[in-house]
């Protein structure tokens, strides 16, 4: 048997690529941050998820992301400036530029060649601070990209209302001080300047304001009725009430903020919205 024909015939043999898994670095205004895809089965292109993670980021959704590979979707995962290992200096501005990096990333050509990504069908997936992310960052993106979010933090409704909650703003800067404790914290960042910006942050930056950006596409709102005051499902309702129409879909799980007790049924419920309503939507343009 000549070299080619084997060739031709162990290609043959082997089937379509399995799915794989491998790391790499995005670029985010100098620095590295650190990222990988989990990647589907079959030769692609693949639509392609992005997981963004939430403050400080110890739940991190990896079993979701698994979980829409199995439904045919690649999965990328980075972590924002700062944190968990990533170089630079965290902070809420900084993450916005991060999400926006790592778009950029997926629609790269050589990017997208390589990994067989589809960047023309993404969708943006965001756990509380990364749904904070996720529905600030659609604003800035096509159309085509759906968002998908869980237990969104509502950070500017938090700086606005602080002084309304007192208990609640207390937990945050708790959290913050504990995040970016130097002794070990996960969070490469000052704790008071992390505060004041939360503090200080703009009207736009309650994601109430992002209804109009949001009409434009498909969005998932998944709630935890556990939930605190500025993630609430209450909050979600008043975002889905904002949007309209009938491209948001809202489902609230009897659940803490982390839905440990909800894991398979939220893989599920990602999986089916990503493989119906974003899909659709997305094969429609």
């Amino acid at each position: 048997m000549s070299g080619l024909l084997a060739l031709v015939v162990a290609a043959a043999l082997a089937g379509p690529p399995p799915p794989s898994m491998d790391s790499f670095a995005i670029d985010s205004h100098g620095s590295r941050l650190n990222a990988l895809i989990y990647r589907a089965a079959g030769e692609g292109p693949h639509p392609v998820a992005l997981f963004l993670h939430g403050f400080p980021g110890n739940e991190k959704n990896l079993d979701l992301a698994q979980a829409v590979r199995r439904a045919g979707w690649d999965a990328i995962y980075f972590n924002y400036r700062g944190s968990w290992g990533s170089a630079g200096t965290f902070s809420m501005a900084n993450s916005l530029e991060d999400v926006a990096a790592a778009l950029a990333w997926i629609r790269t050509p050589a990017n997208a060649q390589k990994h067989h990504l589809d960047p023309n069908r993404v969708a943006i997936v965001g756990h509380s601070f990364g749904g904070w992310l996720a529905l600030e960052s659609a604003r800035e993106q096509p159309a085509s990209v759906c968002v998908a979010v869980m237990a969104a933090w509502n950070v500017g409704w938090q700086a606005e209302h602080r002084l309304d909650h007192p208990a609640a703003w207390g937990g945050v800067t708790a959290m913050v001080a504990d995040a970016t404790d130097p002794a070990g914290g996960p969070l490469r960042a000052g704790t008071d300047a992390v505060t004041k910006e939360i503090a200080g942050a703009p009207p736009a930056w309650n994601y109430l304001s992002q209804a109009e950006a949001l009409r434009k596409r498909p969005v998932l709102l998944i709630a935890a009725s556990q939930d605190g005051v500025s993630l609430d499902p209450a909050m979600h309702a008043s975002l889905a009430a904002a949007v309209g129409g009938d491209r948001v879909r809202s489902v609230t799980f009897d659940d803490d903020h982390a839905f440990s007790a909800s894991r398979l049924p939220l893989a599920e419920t990602l999986s089916q919205w990503l493989n119906g309503e974003c899909r659709a939507d997305q094969e429609k343009r």
